[in-house]
């Protein structure tokens, strides 16, 4: 399946999607304002239900990143999510 297909089976939910072989992961990207707390943000029950739809069809786990804007440079605030891809990549590829 390719990633024109997997995004619109998943469209609104996952922003970007990253091939492994034949698997795939997805990649939500939520930005937040600097009054924000990203630490009390929830994943609804409808994305939570459309992300382990995916992971179950296409092997690979969703993963949120929040980012905010820094003058004009956008920064990712939850830093150790790029560790979290790595492994989850490392994973697909056995």
């Amino acid at each position: 399946m390719s990633k024109k297909e997997i995004k619109k089976d998943h469209a609104g939910d996952i922003d970007y999607i990253g091939k492994v072989g034949n698997k795939a992961f997805g990649i939500q990207i939520k930005p937040i304002t600097a009054n924000a707390n990203f630490g009390n943000y929830k994943i609804t029950e409808r994305m939570s239900s459309s992300f382990q739809d995916f992971e179950e069809k296409y092997g690979g786990k969703v993963f949120v990143i929040f980012s905010t804007r820094t003058g004009d440079k956008k920064v990712v605030v939850n830093k150790e999510v790029i560790e979290e891809i790595k492994v989850e990549i490392d994973r697909l590829t056995e």
